[in-house]
């Protein structure tokens, strides 16, 4: 399976996922990657980790550890697209870094518009949760790399 699938459509890349595997989701920022996992069913996504971004070979350790231990099948990053839609300097970076990601874990991507994701989160946080700021800060990049992920997983 080649690793880059950004032009084809969601319904079009889930038929390439292998069944009764999970699926990664990212939120790539420039100091940490939130990750998160999918079920097997690939129904619910859950906020797993953060992971404080160092050097690119510890955070793939890291990331390659976690997706060996849940077998998974597929990445799906955010990408962060201008209010616009259009991809500016930022999405153009995090699309990189996913490839790399990509090629050096060997599963294909797509690429999930993750406009507002952030803050959504950070406002479920304040108002539902009702988390003080420290709580939310250690939490915000691992619940929107599951925000991102259950988007992609109810378009599947």
């Amino acid at each position: 399976m080649e690793t880059s699938k950004q032009d084809l459509t969601v319904s079009e890349f889930k038929k390439l996922l292998p069944p009764m595997r999970p699926v990664i989701g990212l939120d790539i920022g420039s100091k940490t990657i939130g990750v998160a996992a999918s079920d097997a069913t690939l129904m619910i996504a859950t906020p797993v980790k953060t992971i404080t971004r160092t050097s690119f070979v510890r955070d793939m350790e890291e990331l390659g550890k976690y997706i060996a231990e849940r077998n998974a099948c597929a990445l799906v990053s955010g990408l962060p697209l201008e209010t616009s839609g259009k991809e500016g300097e930022r999405a153009k970076i995090t699309r990189m870094i996913g490839d790399r990601i990509s090629e050096h874990t060997g599963l294909p991507i797509f690429y999930w518009d993750e406009r507002f994701s952030s803050k959504v989160m950070e406002r479920f946080m304040i108002e539902q949760a009702d988390l003080s700021r420290k709580k939310r800060k250690e939490a915000i990049d691992r619940s929107a790399a599951a925000y991102i992920l259950q988007g992609f997983l109810d378009a599947i």
